[in-house]
């Protein structure tokens, strides 16, 4: 049987922090007229330099140079006092047998924390894999292409589980497999594409196994 890497996306997929995250824009910015599902929903996936650039536009004026300084400082705050996993994230690693590892598009020490405060260190390790280290950003494929080569997989053997269109998008100009989680609630993505759709965490172990037999009796 095959074996397969699974690749995991951070923020949305297995820590509940966008919302924290675009909390800290209202918190920075009052003068910003939005809600924070608003904000998630516009954002969600976005390279940090282009969402500031958004709001800047949006807004009509310069951000501070320290802005972006502060705005880390406020989400490092705000990720230490209310950050949790996804609901079932922590059962679902607990069974999960499958070479796994983090490619995020937050920097290092953003990564880091968040795993530290939500419990979910010990189940990564080093395995690792930033934006801000690979200087891709998805929809590129770079980062994705990375994280397998480092961990010994070829793309056609990796499955990518995101919650966002541009990590879609990455997965499949990576040639990767895609599970796209979609959150209770949530409205049915824009761009599902090839993507598998599932709403519980609970549910991943059996489709990647389903996934790698699959693939077994093709290659067969």
């Amino acid at each position: 049987m095959p074996r397969i890497c699974v690749i995991f996306d951070l923020d949305g997929t297995l820590v509940d922090s966008e919302g924290l995250c675009n909390q800290a824009f209202l918190d920075l910015l009052p003068q910003l007229n939005e809600t924070v599902v608003s904000l998630t929903q516009r954002y969600r996936g976005k390279k940090l330099a282009q969402i500031l650039a958004d709001l800047e536009r949006r807004l009509c004026q310069t951000l501070p140079d320290t802005f972006e300084q502060q705005y880390r400082q406020r989400v490092a705050e705000l990720f230490s006092h209310e950050l949790k996993p996804m609901p079932g994230v922590l059962e679902m690693l607990d069974v999960m047998n499958f070479p796994k590892c983090i490619a995020s598009s937050g920097p290092p020490l953003k990564i880091r924390q968040a795993l530290q405060v939500s419990g979910l260190a010990p189940y990564f390790g080093d395995n690792l894999f930033s934006s801000y280290e690979m200087g891709s950003w998805k929809p590129e494929p770079g980062l994705f292409q990375y994280a397998a080569e480092a961990m010994g997989f070829m793309p056609g053997q990796c499955a990518v589980i995101e919650d966002s269109d541009v990590g879609i998008e990455a997965a499949a100009a990576a040639g990767m497999r895609a599970f796209r989680y979609v959150r209770n609630g949530e409205t049915s993505p824009r761009k599902a594409g090839e993507a598998v759709l599932f709403d519980d965490m609970l549910q991943l172990p059996q489709l990647l196994t389903l996934t790698q037999l699959i693939d077994s009796k093709d290659a067969g």
